[in-house]
């Protein structure tokens, strides 16, 4: 895969795709759009991607859309923004955020406006302790658009995400982890290496039981509570059926009945690397 904006990178099971417009601190343009919609497609039924990984080339994760090439550039051809806007909503909010393999959002640099909802999308997030954030649509007359505000005021709570919408302030990393934004923040320098082993603990988890508590978590937040009862019911037995024609069976259970493994502790292939 050949890419113009981004870069994709497969090594051991973990898939890494970098933004990369550096000089522009990796704003989104058209082109951008399509080559993530087009990746995320690829990607999603590859056996050699097991966790996605994204993040930005050079000081910037994403400073959001690029506000030329996306907005000014394209408002004389109503066909063409249309189909752009399509793209742009659908890779993020529903192939980034469904996506059937654990993904993490790297953020090393600045994240503003747009590129919020790639890290509300992503299941995990890690930032540098001196990222950036900001919502700063504010500054010039707009309002953190497109998905932005959803996801934004879903994560943080509410006062938090109020606040720096309206006030367009920015925060650093460390206080992005204090409001609940990111998983954790870490120094420049152990942001790699903090996502490896991240990636790699997520790797040894059943694929299979990753995606179906994926999906039950992220879909059952806005159901009804009867609703979201049997429907995570239904989501229990499809897990089952899918281990048992793969021949797994009730082997988790058998396995943690037979102490061969503490589920509380480690995953059951955590365990039997362990006793290798």
């Amino acid at each position: 895969m050949n890419y113009e904006t981004i870069l994709v990178e497969t090594r051991e099971g973990t898939t890494t795709i970098t933004f990369n417009r550096p000089e522009k601190r990796n704003a989104m343009n058209p082109r951008l759009h399509e080559e993530m919609y087009d990746a995320l497609t690829r990607l999603e039924g590859s056996p050699e991607c097991r966790v996605l990984v994204i993040t930005g080339a050079g000081e910037s994760f994403s400073a959001g859309q690029d506000l030329k090439e996306y907005f000014k550039d394209t408002e004389a051809d109503s066909v063409r923004r249309n189909r752009l806007k399509r793209l742009s909503d659908d890779w993020r909010n529903r192939l980034l955020r469904l996506f059937p393999k654990p993904t993490i959002a790297m953020i090393n640099g600045y994240c503003f406006g747009g590129a919020f909802t790639v890290v509300g999308a992503c299941d995990f997030a890690i930032a540098s302790e001196t990222a950036v954030f900001g919502l700063s649509e504010v500054n010039w007359g707009a309002i953190p658009g497109g998905m932005v505000s959803k996801v934004f005021g879903a994560q943080v709570q509410y006062r938090h995400a109020l606040y720096y919408a309206m006030t367009g302030e920015t925060f650093d990393g460390r206080r992005a982890a204090d409001i609940g934004w990111v998983n954790k923040a870490v120094r420049r320098e152990d942001l790699d290496a903090e996502v490896t082993t991240l990636a790699n603990r997520l790797k040894d988890i059943d694929a299979a039981a990753l995606w179906s508590t994926k999906e039950a978590f992220k879909l059952v937040q806005e159901m009804p509570w009867d609703t979201a009862f049997h429907w995570l019911l239904a989501k229990s037995n499809e897990l089952k059926y899918r281990h048992s024609i793969a021949g797994i069976g009730e082997a988790g259970l058998e396995a943690f009945l037979s102490k061969e493994f503490k589920p509380g502790l480690e995953s059951q292939a955590a365990a039997r690397h362990r006793s290798e």
